[in-house]
């Protein structure tokens, strides 16, 4: 199986170990970020840092001055990895070290855009603003994210990329100090105070047979026994339960006919500005696109609900999480056994975030036996030595 361990550029720029220790570790491709969100990051093994504070959503090469020139929603620079172009600097390191390089490419997911654009963000049926989650409806949040999506993944060397949040983000938020666990919201419940009441989602209700003022007073009755400790039913039989399975239904109907056309164009603009990016390169027709997914379309987040039928028809494959044991791996891979396309299994290798490198040659098996067809490794830069270890030596077995 084709594997790929994730990376941030820092995590190579100014390292000059770092891309012949991540080719050592038996991967054969690196996916890396391109357009990322803010965070904060460790770096173990850099000689020359520790912390990484990236202090707000970015790219991690110089925009196009062009592309952007006069509008409004444009993506910023980072200023936390040093040189013109971060992403260029790693790639070529890695490349040189034998690897295949792909781009990783964070979409709808963008907590500067919210913050410097208020009118950009989801808005809850409380009036609450998620300033991290653009409303992917909103015309001039599809056209940033669709023209980003481009310019992010065809840089210059990549081979192909992969789009985490290609699709609807919501409630749910690696926040900085959260305080939202009094209260257990399950899965009905997220997606409840996940359906957007902008002015354009208001519209798109309506289209699909639904009075927005009633959907949203509907929204807030239905979570007052949340608010108690009342758990509903898991998973979409949940959301019907506390909605009505009709409004359910057509909450979804909207939200999927935004989703489809988001990655619907974003997918096309990419191959349109790999086959021009690679041109002179040869393989403009073989770069690879795919999307960070979860086939439960009410799912929102960095691993967007997708129709499994329909992303395999736009895009190469998905990329689909599997840490979190056997049951959770069947749940994602299953839906896309009946389909062709790229499976792959993401499994977290950082012992310290959940992960687990000791089972990653069972696990990987199991996915394997599921349809998988492809590994992918969270993350390599953030994982300690002894996590290293145990993947090297998971990926040399599976190997031989």
């Amino acid at each position: 199986m084709k594997s790929s361990a994730f990376l941030y550029p820092w995590d190579v720029v100014g390292d000059p170990d770092a891309a012949a220790r991540i080719a050592g570790l038996g991967v054969h491709q690196v996916t890396l970020a391109s357009a990322y969100h803010s965070t904060r990051a460790l770096t173990p093994r850099h000689p020359a840092t520790r912390i990484v504070t990236a202090s707000y959503a970015a790219v991690l090469y110089p925009p196009d001055e062009k592309r952007w020139a006069g509008r409004e929603l444009a993506p910023r620079r980072q200023n936390w990895t040093p040189g013109e172009d971060p992403w260029a600097a790693a790639a070529e390191a890695l490349a040189d070290a034998g690897l295949e390089v792909h781009s990783w490419v964070v979409l709808a997911h963008n907590s500067r855009l919210g913050e410097e654009f208020p009118g950009t963000s989801v808005v809850n049926a409380y009036g609450d603003r998620y300033p991290w989650a653009p409303c992917i409806a909103r015309p001039e949040v599809r056209a940033h994210l669709v023209d980003l999506a481009a310019e992010a993944a065809a840089r210059p060397g990549a081979r192909g990329t992969e789009l985490e949040s290609c699709g609807w983000y919501g409630f749910a938020h690696l926040h900085g100090h959260d305080k939202v666990q009094g209260v257990t919201l399950g899965e009905a419940a997220q997606y409840l105070m996940s359906l957007c009441f902008c002015a354009e989602c208001a519209a798109g209700y309506a289209r699909h047979g639904l009075d927005p003022d009633g959907l949203r007073a509907a929204v807030r009755r239905a979570l007052e026994p949340v608010w108690t400790g009342a758990e509903p039913a898991a998973g979409w039989a949940g959301v019907a339960e506390l909605l009505g399975a009709e409004t359910a239904a057509a909450t979804l109907g909207w939200r999927r006919e935004v989703a489809h056309g988001l990655q619907e164009a974003a997918v096309a603009a990419v191959r349109e500005a790999a086959a021009g990016a690679a041109a002179g390169e040869g393989h403009g027709e073989g770069f690879q696109v795919l999307l960070h997914a979860d086939p439960a379309f009410h799912r929102t987040g960095a691993n967007v609900g997708v129709d499994p039928g329909h992303i395999l028809s736009v895009a190469d494959g998905v990329v689909l999480p599997c840490t979190g044991g056997d049951t959770a791996r069947e749940a994602v891979l299953g839906p896309f056994a009946d389909h062709r396309g790229v499976l792959a299994a993401n499994f977290g290798v950082v012992s310290g975030m959940g992960g687990s490198p000791a089972t990653l040659e069972r696990d990987a098996a199991h996915a394997a036996s599921l349809g998988a067809t492809e590994l992918r490794l969270y993350h390599a830069g953030l994982a300690s030595d002894s996590d290293l270890a145990a993947v090297s030596g998971a990926l040399g077995r599976i190997a031989g």
